[in-house]
């Protein structure tokens, strides 16, 4: 695994400010900057890829056909869905599906796989699952690991942050309503949601068996609060996200 040249990818530049010093060989292309370096002792290259699905998508295509990666791995930040989970919680994904996929219909939205056409017959089942073996060695990976407190300053309360795994949403829109978080929680028991990850398990899906992990601290709770808690906590999220990320570059 660790001989496998990782692609790492974050949205943002506060995402991306814990993960590399940007001090290798930079490359750009299609817009974008790649550097080559390391993260944990493994041999990458990183890109920031700017926010969405698309933005996502060309990185991580980029990553797989001119730099010949074959793993993945994302960290950055994310709206908590799950009512039990809370800011500085960090999620790694073992699904991921696309929300703002599918169809409209009159009694409401139907999510299906992207791409898919179930009136050929394909099967519409949302949702990109990690493979078990992965997941073991990332379960693993995270043992014994403690987070530490989030500091008073954030605005919380001094919790202590755990690390989960669960479902991940993605979609193009940030989620900034009670209601519809309410409704992505009880329709894909999912922890989080955001607006990239679903995209790079696609395009990871496409090329092949190349695994994919995603890596996301919760900086909002995906409510009507959610674009003012998501800028206070992105620095301090985005740590959080880094130190998880540390601990599974090696396994992935």
């Amino acid at each position: 695994m660790a001989n496998r040249l990782l692609g790492v990818i974050s949205a943002l530049p506060e995402e991306f400010a814990h993960l590399s010093d940007q001090s290798g060989a930079a490359h750009r292309i299609g817009g974008l900057s790649f550097w080559r370096g390391q993260i944990a002792g493994r041999d990458a290259v990183f890109v920031e890829s700017g926010a969405g699905k698309v933005n996502a998508g060309v990185a991580t295509s980029l990553l797989l056909d001119r730099f010949d990666c074959q793993a993945l791995m994302m960290c950055g930040v994310a709206g908590g869905l799950d009512p039990a989970l809370g800011v500085g919680d960090v999620v790694i994904g073992i699904s991921h599906a696309q929300h703002d996929y599918g169809v409209h219909k009159e009694d409401g939205f139907l999510t299906i796989q992207p791409g898919s056409r179930p009136s050929l017959g394909d099967d519409p089942t949302p949702g990109y699952p990690e493979s078990a073996p992965l997941l073991a060695r990332l379960r693993e990976a995270v043992q014994g690991l403690a987070l530490e407190p989030l500091p008073e300053a954030v605005g919380v309360g001094r919790r202590q942050p755990a690390t989960h795994f669960g479902t991940i949403l993605t979609g193009d829109s940030f989620v900034n309503s009670d209601a519809l978080r309410a409704r992505l929680h009880l329709q894909f028991s999912a922890q989080a949601v955001e607006m990239e990850g679903g995209a790079v398990a696609q395009v990871a899906r496409r090329w092949g068996d190349i695994p994919f992990v995603n890596v996301r601290c919760l900086s909002d709770l995906a409510s009507a609060r959610s674009h003012l808690d998501f800028r206070a906590f992105l620095p301090v999220a985005s740590r959080y996200a880094s130190q998880v990320a540390h601990r599974l570059a090696p396994v992935i």
